[in-house]
This record gives structure tokens, C-alpha cells and sequence, in this order.
């Protein structure tokens, strides 16, 4: 069973993966392509643009803007300071004539190093509008962190207004640095009825088993280049509107891209907890009211750094496990993975699932840290829903018997 979903799993991916790459339409998407008229020869960081003179190719802009040349990140990046703004008009170009769901995904740092206000940049479209921001709480890579955020519904050449404003007032001070813009495309509906699996050669249909839509979170957001320490994705109640597809995100949680060697040691997505008690994740499940099921969760870490014993609660309708997860257990390298799992019986047809972190952990660096969630499911035990169908056809047939005595006497 374990290689069956495995194996579906990366399918499902490499479909998203090629709309991903047939999809967005942003020119420009990482700002390699120089605006035009830059001095030569310079040795400046960075070059301030004026509107009159210098055009970014793909991108319009208005306020404070610089191009930043060799930003660390592995390549150049544009920089907004106060009432920076850029924005671009595209189609949305994709490879099939459906409607897709567009998660953006982008790397950002503040321009001044030690800056201690927030860094921030409203992501917005004429329906939508995300705040996106720096928080050194949460970690970085050579003082950048990658973020993910939802943008809407959008069909094959559809026009898209994307724009980015730098939030920074002139009492905070603390510009803003992009780079990296990175679509991830995933199919609106996106079917999880039945996987394709090779059989004699052959890929044959196999009907679905977990009922957790997506409980692997391989649907997620792409990681922007050169990203290697996860995606944050912030507060959203609504799954409809979240980076992470099915899933409610509570407090901030860090999304671990599959085959990025980060926490999970198979290589699949993951989840990280990392804004302590606020954190987690909630869906709701389509089950059979009476039924028992089989729940299974694997808890890990990332790796030896994070300080402290996790605590971590699962919930299934009335169902709720408290977990204490002795970090003593831990493995080497990309950390531990413990599977655990509890038979739940469904007290209603639509049953809420979630998990959260009961605690704050930590690095020595004081960087926040948490337990990393991986394949969540929920499979129908085969001799309950058997028994629950006896008693169905018992009562049917008891029934008839007094229909049929009434209709003789």
C-alpha cells in the first residue's frame, strides 16, 4: 500500500509539475533581463532606476526602485523602497483549456541587514490582495526567506494584473528586496478520485483510498529558485483560498517542497510547524457516518537543530490525540520520522482533521523550529463498514418480513 501511494503521489506531481512549466506568462520572472540604459561598467550593489530613462523589461514601476545586481541569491533582483512599486499585465499561457488555480511563490529580504520593523509587500490583484512579510523569527538563507501566497482562479489567456508595493512608512524605514517569482498551476477542480498505476506495462486506473484529499501535501507551491529552506505560507481559514491545496493553514507553517532533502527523509512533502502553539493545518473529510477508520500521521523533525520535545495534537471530529514526541529518538542528518496511528470512528458524514503544535520550539540560533508533518491518512477498515452493511441488509430484510405478515394477516 505504501509504494501504491508513493507512486501516485509522483504522479499527481509530475502533472503539476508540467502545467507549472507550460504555465505562467510573467516575463521576466527573475529579473535577469537588465532594465535598459544601465550604466556600464558600474560597480555599484545597486543602480536606482528612473522612469523617464530605464524600463524593466516585462515590469512597469513607479516610487523608489533599484535594480540589484548579484543579489546572493544567485542572480539580480529589483529593490523597493518607500512607495516602490512594480506590476506586470500577462496571460495566463497554459498547456490545457481548463481553469487552474495560481499560487505564487517568490523570494524577499529587507535591503537594510539589520533592520527590526517589519519588511513587507502587498501582493495584490484587482480581486485579491496578500500581505507578504520578512520575519527573521522564522530563519533565512543568506538573509532571504521564500513565501507562498494564493492569487485566484484564472483561464488560458486570461489577463492577470499582478502588482507588488513595498508596506514600509518613513517612520520603519526598512526597504524591500525580490527576486525569484515562481508560479506553481494546479488544475481547478484537481481530481483525487482515481490515480493512474503501471500494471503488465500497462498505466491502469486505481480508485482512490485515503480519504484525506491531498494528505501527502505533494499539491502545493513551487519553491522559487535557489530556495532551499522551505516556503512560508501564512494564516488562511479558508482551504479555497490557500497555497496549500485542501488545507486550512493556521499560525504560519513552512512548506517542505518534495525531493528538496530538507526534513523529509523519502523525499516527499512535508509540513513543519513553526509558530508554536498557533501552528497547524485543518481539512474536512468525507466520511461514512458509523464507520471506523484507520488514521495514521507520520511526526518528525528537520534535522538535529531544534531544541526541545514536541507536542503535538491530532484531531478527527471527537477524536483527539495529544502527542509527546521525545526528540531523544531522533535520528542523524535529516531527522526522524515516527509513524503513528489510532482506529476513529465518524460521528458525522463531514469530519474536521487537523493538526497543530502544542509548543514552542526553538534553534540555539533562537530561530523558530517545530515537528514536520507528513502523509496523513484516513482508510476505511474493511470489517466495519462490512458489518455496518449486515446490519443495514438485516434491518431491510426484518422489514419486509412485517410487510409481508401485514399484507397475509
Amino acid at each position: 500500500m505504501g509504494m501504491w501511494k508513493t507512486g501516485a503521489a509522483r504522479l499527481l506531481l509530475l502533472q503539476l509539475l508540467i502545467a507549472s512549466a507550460f504555465a505562467a506568462g510573467l516575463r521576466n520572472p527573475d529579473f535577469e533581463i537588465p532594465p535598459t540604459n544601465m550604466p556600464k561598467n558600474s560597480t555599484n550593489a545597486s543602480i536606482p532606476l528612473n522612469s523617464t530613462i530605464n524600463t524593466i523589461p516585462g515590469w512597469s514601476y513607479q516610487g523608489t526602485v533599484k535594480y540589484v545586481i548579484s543579489s546572493g541569491q544567485g542572480g539580480n533582483a529589483i529593490y523597493l523602497g518607500q512607495n516602490g512599486k512594480i506590476n506586470q499585465t500577462f496571460k495566463a499561457m497554459q498547456e490545457f483549456d481548463q481553469n487552474y488555480d495560481f499560487i505564487l511563490s517568490l523570494n524577499l529580504k529587507p535591503a537594510q541587514p539589520n533592520c527590526t520593523s517589519p519588511t513587507s509587500v502587498t501582493v495584490s490583484l484587482p480581486n485579491r490582495s496578500v500581505v507578504v512579510s520578512f520575519d527573521k523569527k522564522f530563519g533565512n538563507q543568506s538573509g532571504w526567506q521564500s513565501h507562498a501566497c494564493y492569487l485566484g482562479v484564472y483561464g488560458n489567456e486570461e489577463l492577470i494584473d499582478l502588482a507588488l508595493e513595498n508596506r514600509s512608512t518613513n517612520t520603519t524605514k526598512c526597504d524591500v528586496v525580490l527576486d525569484s517569482f515562481t508560479f506553481r498551476l494546479i488544475p481547478n477542480p484537481v481530481s483525487y478520485d482515481t490515480y493512474n498505476w503501471p500494471v503488465g506495462g500497462n498505466m491502469q486506473a486505481k480508485p482512490r483510498v485515503n480519504e484525506v484529499l491531498n494528505g501527502g501535501f505533494e499539491v502545493g507551491p513551487a519553491s522559487p529558485n535557489n530556495s532551499s529552506g522551505g516556503i512560508l505560507m501564512h494564516a488562511e481559514s479558508n482551504p479555497a483560498l490557500s497555497p496549500l491545496n485542501q488545507w486550512a493553514i493556521l499560525g504560519t507553517v513552512k512548506y517542505i517542497p518534495p525531493n528538496k532533502n530538507y526534513g523529509d527523509q523519502e523525499g516527499n512533502a512535508a509540513i513543519e510547524l513553526v509558530s508554536g502553539k498557533s501552528s497547524g493545518v485543518e481539512t474536512t473529510v468525507a466520511l461514512q457516518k458509523g464507520c471506523e477508520y484507520n488514521l495514521e500521521v507520520s511526526i518528525g523533525d528537520t534535522n538535529d537543530s531544534c531544541v526541545g520535545n514536541f507536542k503535538v495534537a491530532v484531531k478527527a471530529g471527537s477524536t483527539v490525540q495529544a502527542l509527546d514526541i521525545e526528540r531523544k529518538i531522533r535520528g542523524v542528518g535529516f531527522g526522524f520520522s515516527v509513524p503513528t496511528g489510532w482506529t476513529i470512528k465518524a460521528d458525522s458524514n463531514v469530519t474536521c482533521i487537523s493538526i497543530r503544535s502544542l509548543a514552542s520550539t526553538k534553534t540555539k540560533d533562537q530561530v523558530l523550529c517545530g515537528p514536520v508533518i507528513d502523509k496523513i491518512s484516513i482508510i476505511l477498515l474493511v470489517a466495519s463498514y462490512g458489518l455496518k452493511l449486515q446490519i443495514g441488509v438485516l434491518f431491510v430484510g426484518i422489514g419486509f418480513l412485517v410487510t409481508l405478515a401485514q399484507i397475509i394477516g
